[in-house]
Protein backbone atom coordinates (compact mmCIF):
# COMPACT_ATOMS: atom_id res chain seq x y z
CA UNK A 1 0.00 0.00 0.00
CA UNK A 2 1.26 3.50 -0.84
CA UNK A 3 -0.23 6.97 -0.63
CA UNK A 4 -2.54 7.99 -3.46
CA UNK A 5 -1.69 11.64 -4.02
CA UNK A 6 -4.68 12.00 -6.37
CA UNK A 7 -7.26 10.85 -3.83
CA UNK A 8 -9.32 13.76 -2.51
CA UNK A 9 -9.21 12.35 1.03
CA UNK A 10 -5.43 12.94 1.01
CA UNK A 11 -5.55 16.45 -0.44
CA UNK A 12 -4.95 18.21 2.90
CA UNK A 13 -2.24 15.88 4.20
CA UNK A 14 0.52 18.29 3.16
CA UNK A 15 -1.10 21.63 4.08
CA UNK A 16 -1.39 21.54 7.85
CA UNK A 17 2.16 22.55 8.78
CA UNK A 18 4.16 25.73 8.43
CA UNK A 19 7.84 25.81 7.52
CA UNK A 20 9.96 25.93 10.66
CA UNK A 21 12.47 28.68 11.36
CA UNK A 22 15.25 26.07 11.18
CA UNK A 23 14.42 25.58 7.49
CA UNK A 24 14.00 29.29 6.84
CA UNK A 25 17.37 30.15 8.36
CA UNK A 26 19.09 27.40 6.37
CA UNK A 27 17.64 28.67 3.07
CA UNK A 28 18.62 32.25 3.91
CA UNK A 29 22.17 31.05 4.53
CA UNK A 30 22.32 29.12 1.25
CA UNK A 31 20.72 31.57 -1.17
CA UNK A 32 20.89 35.40 -1.50
CA UNK A 33 17.14 35.85 -1.07
CA UNK A 34 17.37 39.59 -1.71
CA UNK A 35 18.43 38.77 -5.29
CA UNK A 36 15.67 36.21 -5.94
CA UNK A 37 12.86 37.82 -7.93
CA UNK A 38 11.05 34.58 -8.67
CA UNK A 39 11.15 30.99 -7.50
CA UNK A 40 9.72 27.66 -8.57
CA UNK A 41 8.61 25.04 -6.02
CA UNK A 42 8.28 21.69 -7.82
CA UNK A 43 6.46 18.98 -5.88
CA UNK A 44 4.92 21.82 -3.87
CA UNK A 45 2.23 19.67 -2.26
CA UNK A 46 -0.03 21.86 -0.14
CA UNK A 47 2.11 24.95 -0.64
CA UNK A 48 3.80 25.00 2.77
CA UNK A 49 7.21 25.93 1.36
CA UNK A 50 5.81 28.07 -1.46
CA UNK A 51 4.34 30.29 1.25
CA UNK A 52 7.61 30.22 3.18
CA UNK A 53 9.56 31.44 0.15
CA UNK A 54 7.11 34.31 -0.21
CA UNK A 55 7.36 35.11 3.50
CA UNK A 56 11.14 35.49 3.36
CA UNK A 57 11.01 37.94 0.49
CA UNK A 58 10.90 36.13 -2.86
CA UNK A 59 8.99 38.36 -5.29
CA UNK A 60 6.86 35.70 -6.93
CA UNK A 61 6.54 31.95 -6.39
CA UNK A 62 5.13 29.29 -8.69
CA UNK A 63 4.21 25.94 -7.18
CA UNK A 64 3.94 22.86 -9.38
CA UNK A 65 2.48 19.50 -8.43
CA UNK A 66 1.14 16.49 -10.31
CA UNK A 67 -1.92 16.10 -8.10
CA UNK A 68 -4.92 18.27 -8.90
CA UNK A 69 -6.48 17.30 -5.57
CA UNK A 70 -3.49 18.54 -3.58
CA UNK A 71 -3.23 21.69 -5.73
CA UNK A 72 -6.81 22.57 -4.83
CA UNK A 73 -5.86 22.39 -1.16
CA UNK A 74 -2.74 24.48 -1.86
CA UNK A 75 -4.75 27.19 -3.59
CA UNK A 76 -7.26 27.26 -0.75
CA UNK A 77 -4.51 27.63 1.86
CA UNK A 78 -2.69 30.38 -0.08
CA UNK A 79 -5.56 32.71 -0.94
CA UNK A 80 -3.95 35.59 0.93
CA UNK A 81 -0.69 35.18 -1.01
CA UNK A 82 -1.24 37.19 -4.17
CA UNK A 83 2.32 36.52 -5.39
CA UNK A 84 2.00 32.72 -5.18
CA UNK A 85 0.40 30.74 -8.01
CA UNK A 86 0.01 27.01 -8.61
CA UNK A 87 0.15 25.00 -11.81
CA UNK A 88 -0.42 21.37 -12.67
CA UNK A 89 2.70 19.59 -13.95
CA UNK A 90 5.40 17.17 -12.92
CA UNK A 91 9.10 17.25 -12.21
CA UNK A 92 10.03 15.78 -15.60
CA UNK A 93 7.73 18.04 -17.59
CA UNK A 94 6.72 21.22 -15.78
CA UNK A 95 5.27 22.88 -18.89
CA UNK A 96 6.99 26.13 -17.90
CA UNK A 97 9.23 28.41 -19.96
CA UNK A 98 12.97 27.80 -20.17
CA UNK A 99 15.49 30.08 -18.45
CA UNK A 100 12.82 31.67 -16.28
CA UNK A 101 13.56 31.21 -12.56
CA UNK A 102 16.23 32.42 -10.13
CA UNK A 103 15.55 29.64 -7.64
CA UNK A 104 14.20 26.11 -7.94
CA UNK A 105 13.21 24.21 -4.80
CA UNK A 106 12.48 20.49 -4.81
CA UNK A 107 11.80 19.40 -1.26
CA UNK A 108 10.88 15.79 -0.40
CA UNK A 109 10.46 15.09 -4.11
CA UNK A 110 13.28 13.05 -5.61
CA UNK A 111 12.51 9.86 -3.67
CA UNK A 112 9.32 9.74 -5.76
CA UNK A 113 11.30 10.11 -9.01
CA UNK A 114 12.64 7.08 -10.88
CA UNK A 115 14.60 8.99 -13.56
CA UNK A 116 16.76 11.35 -11.53
CA UNK A 117 18.70 12.69 -14.50
CA UNK A 118 15.50 13.58 -16.38
CA UNK A 119 14.31 15.47 -13.30
CA UNK A 120 17.56 17.41 -13.09
CA UNK A 121 17.53 18.15 -16.84
CA UNK A 122 14.13 19.77 -16.45
CA UNK A 123 15.44 21.74 -13.49
CA UNK A 124 18.39 22.92 -15.56
CA UNK A 125 16.07 23.96 -18.39
CA UNK A 126 13.73 26.16 -16.35
CA UNK A 127 16.46 27.89 -14.31
CA UNK A 128 18.10 31.10 -15.43
CA UNK A 129 21.88 31.16 -15.80
CA UNK A 130 23.41 31.43 -12.32
CA UNK A 131 20.09 30.28 -10.89
CA UNK A 132 20.09 28.21 -7.69
CA UNK A 133 18.83 24.65 -7.40
CA UNK A 134 17.93 23.47 -3.87
CA UNK A 135 17.14 19.78 -3.46
CA UNK A 136 16.09 18.53 -0.05
CA UNK A 137 15.53 14.87 0.65
CA UNK A 138 16.58 12.04 2.91
CA UNK A 139 19.40 9.68 2.12
CA UNK A 140 19.19 6.08 3.37
CA UNK A 141 21.50 7.11 6.21
CA UNK A 142 19.14 9.93 7.22
CA UNK A 143 16.20 7.55 7.36
CA UNK A 144 17.80 4.85 9.46
CA UNK A 145 18.91 6.91 12.45
CA UNK A 146 17.58 5.60 15.75
CA UNK A 147 14.35 6.84 17.24
CA UNK A 148 14.21 9.11 20.28
CA UNK A 149 11.99 11.78 21.80
CA UNK A 150 12.62 14.14 18.89
CA UNK A 151 13.42 11.75 16.03
CA UNK A 152 10.04 10.02 15.93
CA UNK A 153 10.60 8.70 12.43
CA UNK A 154 13.41 6.50 13.73
CA UNK A 155 10.87 4.28 15.47
CA UNK A 156 9.13 3.35 12.20
CA UNK A 157 11.80 1.03 10.85
CA UNK A 158 12.74 -0.12 14.35
CA UNK A 159 9.41 -1.88 14.74
CA UNK A 160 8.82 -2.78 11.08
CA UNK A 161 12.03 -3.82 9.28
CA UNK A 162 10.10 -3.98 6.00
CA UNK A 163 10.07 -0.18 6.07
CA UNK A 164 13.88 -0.23 6.00
CA UNK A 165 13.77 -1.97 2.62
CA UNK A 166 11.07 0.41 1.42
CA UNK A 167 13.09 3.46 2.46
CA UNK A 168 16.45 2.32 1.13
CA UNK A 169 14.92 1.32 -2.22
CA UNK A 170 13.32 4.71 -2.82
CA UNK A 171 16.06 6.95 -1.41
CA UNK A 172 19.09 8.14 -3.34
CA UNK A 173 22.53 8.24 -1.80
CA UNK A 174 24.39 11.52 -1.96
CA UNK A 175 26.93 10.39 -4.55
CA UNK A 176 24.14 9.48 -6.96
CA UNK A 177 22.56 12.90 -6.56
CA UNK A 178 25.83 14.79 -6.98
CA UNK A 179 26.96 12.72 -9.97
CA UNK A 180 23.62 13.22 -11.71
CA UNK A 181 23.72 16.98 -11.12
CA UNK A 182 27.20 17.16 -12.58
CA UNK A 183 26.24 15.09 -15.62
CA UNK A 184 23.38 17.46 -16.41
CA UNK A 185 25.68 20.47 -16.21
CA UNK A 186 25.22 21.98 -12.77
CA UNK A 187 28.23 23.52 -11.02
CA UNK A 188 29.24 24.59 -7.51
CA UNK A 189 27.48 21.57 -5.99
CA UNK A 190 27.50 21.47 -2.19
CA UNK A 191 25.91 19.17 0.39
CA UNK A 192 24.51 20.14 3.78
CA UNK A 193 22.72 18.42 6.66
CA UNK A 194 19.69 19.83 8.43
CA UNK A 195 17.76 18.76 11.50
CA UNK A 196 14.47 20.43 10.59
CA UNK A 197 11.81 20.81 13.23
CA UNK A 198 8.75 19.17 11.77
CA UNK A 199 6.22 20.04 14.42
CA UNK A 200 5.92 20.89 18.10
CA UNK A 201 3.31 18.97 20.07
CA UNK A 202 2.09 20.27 23.41
CA UNK A 203 1.28 16.72 24.49
CA UNK A 204 1.87 13.18 23.30
CA UNK A 205 -1.75 12.60 22.31
CA UNK A 206 -1.43 15.22 19.57
CA UNK A 207 1.52 13.34 18.09
CA UNK A 208 -0.24 9.98 18.29
CA UNK A 209 -3.30 11.44 16.55
CA UNK A 210 -1.06 12.84 13.80
CA UNK A 211 0.48 9.41 13.32
CA UNK A 212 -2.90 7.67 13.27
CA UNK A 213 -3.97 9.91 10.40
CA UNK A 214 -0.65 9.38 8.54
CA UNK A 215 -0.53 13.16 8.16
CA UNK A 216 2.25 14.18 5.78
CA UNK A 217 3.99 10.81 6.17
CA UNK A 218 3.83 8.83 2.94
CA UNK A 219 5.95 6.04 4.46
CA UNK A 220 3.11 5.14 6.86
CA UNK A 221 0.94 4.18 3.90
CA UNK A 222 3.21 1.13 3.74
CA UNK A 223 1.52 -0.14 6.91
CA UNK A 224 -1.99 -1.50 7.20
CA UNK A 225 -4.33 -0.25 9.92
CA UNK A 226 -3.38 -2.95 12.42
CA UNK A 227 0.33 -2.41 11.88
CA UNK A 228 -0.16 1.33 12.32
CA UNK A 229 -1.89 0.72 15.66
CA UNK A 230 1.08 -1.40 16.78
CA UNK A 231 3.49 1.36 15.75
CA UNK A 232 1.54 4.00 17.64
CA UNK A 233 1.51 1.81 20.74
CA UNK A 234 5.27 1.24 20.41
CA UNK A 235 5.97 4.97 20.12
CA UNK A 236 3.62 5.71 23.01
CA UNK A 237 5.65 3.37 25.24
CA UNK A 238 9.04 4.46 23.90
CA UNK A 239 8.75 8.20 24.48
CA UNK A 240 10.14 9.38 27.78
CA UNK A 241 8.08 12.56 27.82
CA UNK A 242 4.37 13.34 27.55
CA UNK A 243 4.58 17.07 26.85
CA UNK A 244 6.36 19.57 24.62
CA UNK A 245 7.55 17.06 22.03
CA UNK A 246 9.70 18.75 19.38
CA UNK A 247 9.73 16.41 16.41
CA UNK A 248 12.73 16.76 14.10
CA UNK A 249 13.72 15.04 10.87
CA UNK A 250 17.24 14.74 9.50
CA UNK A 251 17.57 15.89 5.89
CA UNK A 252 20.26 16.25 3.29
CA UNK A 253 20.26 19.41 1.18
CA UNK A 254 22.11 19.76 -2.11
CA UNK A 255 22.75 23.20 -3.54
CA UNK A 256 23.78 23.61 -7.16
CA UNK A 257 24.13 26.51 -9.60
CA UNK A 258 23.28 26.52 -13.30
Amino acid sequence: MSIDFHNKKNQATYTTRTADKSWIEKIKNLVPIENISNALDVGCGGGIYSKALSDIGVGSVTGVDFSEAILKSARDSCREYKNVIFKHGNALETGLDSNSYNLLLERALIHHIEDLKACFKEGYRVLKNEGFYIIQDRTPEDCLLEGNDSHIRGYFAELFPKLIEMETKRRYNSKNVIDSLQEVGFKSIEEFKLWETRKVYSDKNQLLKDLSERTGRSILHGLNDEELKLLISHIDKSLSTNTNIIEKDRWTIWKAVK
